[in-house]
């Protein structure tokens, strides 16, 4: 099974609508906001605090919210298969959605870039960097089940106190997860 199968064989491909109510958006600190990576990420996502527009446009709910040891959470991922994979890095055109489920609602909190380490390496000399930000690296086994690969957050929509670009936001709860 190739890294692409392996990576979508825990995402679900399709996802059922759930009803979402269109909020302002949490700006958090507007200064991280208006410059480089978060402003791209932003302008590309901005349709998409309507799930429904991103679930037209090829994302679906992995099906559960991703919290863990550290303090905080990551929330509930939308991956898109077609992007998931493609070894491509494009700010445009992020490969997960990152949500956050409150009262049966699900508000857009940021994206996730991800390439497989090994995909990368065979076209790449260095780790992938990405507007200036270096992505973390994941070293299998892990916890999802993929093989090595390297991810970047971006916390586009929901201010982390602890960095843009840092996976794990305290800002983010699993609780309100009832799932899709």
């Amino acid at each position: 099974m190739g890294a692409r199968q392996i990576l979508m064989a825990g995402v679900v491909a399709t996802a059922v609508a759930m009803p979402v109510v269109m909020a302002a958006p949490d700006h958090g600190n507007d200064t991280n906001m208006s410059s480089g990576l978060v402003r791209e990420v932003r302008q590309a996502t901005r349709a998409f605090h309507d799930v429904s527009v991103a679930i037209a446009a090829g994302y679906g709910s992995a099906g559960s919210c991703v919290s863990g040891p550290e303090v905080g959470a990551m929330g509930v991922h939308y991956p898109n298969p077609t992007l998931v994979g493609d070894g491509m890095l494009d700010p445009q055109r992020p490969d997960i959605l990152i949500y956050e489920q409150q009262g049966g609602h699900l508000r857009l909190l940021g994206v996730e870039f991800i390439v497989i380490a090994q995909q990368w390496h065979a076209t790449n000399p260095a780790p992938p960097v990405l507007m200036g930000q270096h992505f973390h690296y994941v070293g299998s086994p892990n916890r999802y089940g993929l093989p090595a690969f390297y991810e970047l957050h971006v916390w586009a929509w929901r201010d982390n106190p602890n960095g843009m670009f840092v996976d794990w936001n305290p800002a983010v709860s699993c609780e309100g997860y009832k799932g899709d």
